[in-house]
């Protein structure tokens, strides 16, 4: 990776875009300190992995990740919504809230239709198009291509391309460098760690910027899903949003560095601190998840022939921890009066808190759930 170069400027006429080089060759990894970082990484993610194969019901806290990276890739581009607001239905957002509602809810929806096509769509183009039709249909970026790679030139940062910070390459250069970044993918005869592959993936992805809107969502879509392809994950419990949010202008600063001054290190080793510090996060996670459940099973036990009922209402809270009395209704078939008696000893033994202040239509929250995440 020493003699790498990232790519060359090249004329447009009135601006210089920027065309980076091909990954399907061969590389070589001659920094210990990164090497140490990659063991460290994979050590990590072995642990999270572990978590997923053995915790019963994980596709229930799975739900839970996946509403949290929606929630924080879409903050990164600038919706406001926050984790609980994601958790509401259509209706009980507020008109001025409901486009940056709708994106996040688009985000759960793309990430969850790809997950299931990586059994017999692999990644891929197509399945990286279709992800971003998911994504911008029906919202704010419905009128920019969804699902297709852009006809005209994009920039990053700035008013006007004329102030860009960073120009992506001519629009007739994407089919083949997203052809490269595919068969890069794939190439099972470039002994590189996946780890490392999808750092380069992302970094290459993010470059090219193949699409007018949605290339920062559909670039971090891509860490989860190759990791679940290759067999590293064996379900998507690492997200890294959480990350480079918390880490915004060092994220942008690190792929920059590596177009100016043609150091992937500095980028690799940066993606990995961030795969290290979000398994360790999601280890801790579902440790706490653990001991939470078997403390509500307890305080569950004292319930006595609403135990069944209440264990219903928590199955559905640990996927979606917001609920209305309708919806206690409607999941454990009680009647009306026993379903808010229900609500009353929950609220009773710290599960459920109301939260809308005595409006109508009354919400209660899992609050000491929803704290996890």
């Amino acid at each position: 990776m020493n003699s790498f170069q990232s790519g060359k400027y090249i004329s447009q006429g009135s601006f210089k875009s920027f065309e980076p080089e091909l990954l399907n060759r061969l590389w070589k990894v001659h920094d210990m300190e990164l090497l140490q970082l990659l063991s460290k990484a994979d050590r990590q993610i072995g642990r999270l992995d572990m978590y997923s194969e053995y915790i019963p019901d994980i596709d229930l806290y799975i739900a839970m990740h996946v509403v949290k990276e929606a929630t924080l890739s879409s903050r990164i581009e600038g919706t406001q919504t926050k984790i609980e607001e994601a958790l509401l239905e259509r209706e009980d957002i507020s008109n001025e809230k409901r486009d940056d509602w709708e994106e996040v809810q688009n985000y759960i929806a793309a990430l969850n239709q790809a997950v299931d096509p990586l059994k017999d769509l692999p990644f891929s183009s197509r399945l990286i198009k279709q992800t971003h039709k998911t994504l911008l249909s029906g919202v704010r970026g419905e009128h920019k291509l969804p699902g297709e790679f852009r006809k005209s030139q994009n920039w990053i940062g700035g008013a006007s391309i004329s102030d860009a910070k960073f120009i992506p390459p001519n629009y007739s250069s994407i089919p083949e460098l997203m052809s490269d970044l595919e068969k890069f993918a794939h190439n099972d005869d470039i002994l590189l760690p996946e780890l490392i592959k999808i750092a380069l993936i992302h970094y290459q992805f993010e470059t090219i910027h193949p699409f007018l809107d949605g290339n920062g969502r559909v670039g971090r879509l891509l860490i989860p899903l190759y990791l679940v392809e290759k067999g590293i994950l064996k379900r998507p419990v690492l997200y890294l949003s959480d990350f480079f949010e918390r880490n915004r202008i060092l994220y942008y600063d690190n792929l920059m560095w590596v177009r100016e001054k043609n150091d992937l290190s500095q980028w690799i080793k940066f993606f990995l601190v961030g795969m290290i510090e979000t398994a360790q996060k999601g280890i801790e996670t579902f440790d706490q998840i653990l001991k939470l459940k078997r403390e509500i099973e307890n305080r569950l036990q004292n319930l006595g022939s609403r135990s069944p009922s209440a264990l219903k209402v928590m199955e559905y809270l640990y996927r979606k921890p917001v609920i209305t009395a309708s919806k206690v209704i409607e999941i454990t078939k009680l009647s009306a009066p026993t379903a808010y008696k229900l609500i009353s000893e929950m609220e009773q033994f710290v599960i459920l808190k109301e939260v809308t202040g005595g409006k109508r239509k009354k919400m209660f929250v899992f609050e000491q759930y929803l704290r996890l995440f």
